[in-house]
């Protein structure tokens, strides 16, 4: 017998909070590309902390949120 995704859901609304998270978890994972390309994930960690010292070096150039959001909202409408 198919398991049909409202069988799926269903059953899944009915775990607790905790379980509920650690599937979406899961689920979540099973999309990433860096699952799927192991060596870009360690790629991901070295240009995190290559930004993290910049950062606490004080190199880092950062821009209000504001400015990034507006760009982003006016570079899409």
């Amino acid at each position: 017998m198919a398991v049909t995704i409202e069988q799926v859901t269903h059953e899944a609304l009915s775990l607790s909070e905790g379980e509920r998270a650690q599937l979406a978890a899961t689920l979540l994972r099973s999309l990433d590309p860096v699952e799927k390309a192991p060596d870009a994930g360690q790629a991901w960690e070295a240009e995190i902390a290559r930004r993290v010292e910049r950062v606490r070096q004080g190199t880092a150039k950062g821009r209000p949120a504001e400015d990034v959001f507006r760009d982003i909202l006016a570079r899409y409408q």
